[in-house]
Parts: structure tokens; sequence; C-alpha cells
């Protein structure tokens, strides 16, 4: 294994870990983003306003795409286990 196909495999990694991690926090920011607007507006800065939709929020992404990343992560994976042969 060159060190070209080394930085494929960490770009993969890295691309896969991104795609898979995204869409939790992009939900969990754009809830924590309407809350402090709300919080602003209303003046009411109870901290638990903010954690329990986040939390909520996420729950929710995970359970609707969970099987999607768990795809996505288990493809990479098996694409990873069967180039070892390949290495040596």
């Amino acid at each position: 294994m060159g060190a070209d196909d080394a930085l494929e495999l960490m770009n993969q990694l890295l691309w896969n870990s991104m795609m898979v991690a995204a869409p939790v926090l992009i939900a969990a920011l754009a809830v924590g983003l309407l809350i402090s607007v709300l919080q602003v507006a209303t003046q009411l800065q109870e901290m638990t306003l903010s954690y329990v939709p986040k939390l909520g929020i996420s729950a929710l992404v995970l359970i609707a795409l969970g099987p999607w990343m768990i795809h996505r992560i288990t493809h990479f994976a098996m694409t990873t286990i069967q180039l070892i042969p390949s290495l040596g």
C-alpha cells in the first residue's frame, strides 16, 4: 500500500464520518438556533429549554436516519476489510 492509497482511504474515512454525523449535527444546530432566538425574544433564560429540544430532535433524526447511517458505515467497513488481502 502506497502513500496515495493510504491517503485515499483516510479521505474516504473522513468523508463517511462527516456524512454520517452531519444530519444530527445540522438538526441540533437548527433547533438550538431557533430556541436561542425564542429565548432572546421572550427573555426567558432557562438552560433546560435549550437542551431538551436538541436531545429530542437528535433522537428523532437518529431513529429516522439510523438505518442509512448503519448501512453507510458497514459498507465502508466491508470495503476496507475486503481491501486487506491486496495490501501484502
